[in-house]
């Protein structure tokens, strides 16, 4: 395979997983740009994002611009890969790069452009799911289709799951990509059916006991990594760590009470 001389833009959860399928397959970016450090934990301290650690092991340059900018970018690149990097990149940036600059949105494209696309597969009952390469344009998740692959959902995924296993196909699917650098053949998107997704917020995983039962066990696997669902009785807050959907209804098995460690619980 030729060479190519590629800069990396990554956040979590699906870049570090796209990194390692590009690197086993040759493909190792010159620079990784992602996140700044944030404080995490119960003492807030400074922490680096997981794309930056990979970086550091594997002896790649590394920078962590809170804003993207033609100038914090300054050699010359063959293309520019972004993977769930969350932040708007300006168009003097996406036009550096010879051939352009490419994304692994985690949806099949036109549908679902916008932050969440596996949560709302999940909650929204699909039957599947898949990954799709574009080239990044001005508009959001806009730009022409250079590769799609669909994945079949049975109802059961969780999102972390999900994750792991459209960031492994994505990974594949962006080599192949990579591979056919310049001549891939772009194919312009069927705006007219574009849908768009939110950004979850933490009331969004809240859960009503007397609630549509499937409901509540997709949103117990949509936010079961992130904002987690919970639920109030009896004027307190009870966070769902185990749950199952049992002949039609969804079954609570334990819970964090509001203040307290983990226990059993009796629906």
């Amino acid at each position: 395979m030729k060479k190519i001389n590629f800069a990396f833009f990554g956040g979590e959860p699906l870049a570090v997983p796209t990194l390692e399928t590009l690197y086993k397959n040759g493909l190792t970016p010159s620079l990784i740009i992602c996140n700044p450090d944030k404080p995490a934990g119960r003492n807030l301290e400074m922490t680096p994002p997981p794309t930056k650690l990979w970086a550091i092991e594997h002896n790649i340059q590394f920078i962590q611009p809170e804003r993207p900018s033609k100038d914090g970018i300054n050699e010359s690149f063959d293309v520019f890969v972004v993977v769930a990097y969350g932040k708007i990149i300006p168009k003097e940036v996406l036009d550096q790069a010879t051939y352009g600059t490419i994304n692994i949105h985690p949806s099949l494209l036109p549908k679902y452009r916008g932050p969440s696309p596996m949560i709302s597969a999940i909650l929204n009952g699909d039957t599947e799911t898949g990954v799709t390469i574009i080239k990044i344009d001005e508009e959001m998740d806009h730009g022409p289709i250079l590769a799609q692959e669909k994945v079949d959902l049975v109802g059961n995924e969780y999102i972390g799951d999900l994750e792991k296993t459209l960031a492994e196909l994505g990974g594949k699917l962006l080599v192949k990509v990579m591979q056919k650098l310049p001549d891939i053949t772009e194919t312009e998107q069927d705006h007219s059916k574009a849908t768009f997704v939110k950004k979850f917020k933490k009331e969004d995983s809240e859960i009503k006991l007397d609630g549509d039962p499937i409901q509540n066990w997709r949103k117990f696997r949509a936010f079961h990594n992130n904002l987690r669902t919970f639920f109030f009785k009896d004027g307190k807050r009870y966070i769902i760590t185990d749950a199952a959907l049992e002949n039609g209804t969804f079954v609570i098995k334990k819970v964090i009470p509001e203040g307290r460690k983990e226990i059993d619980y009796k629906n």
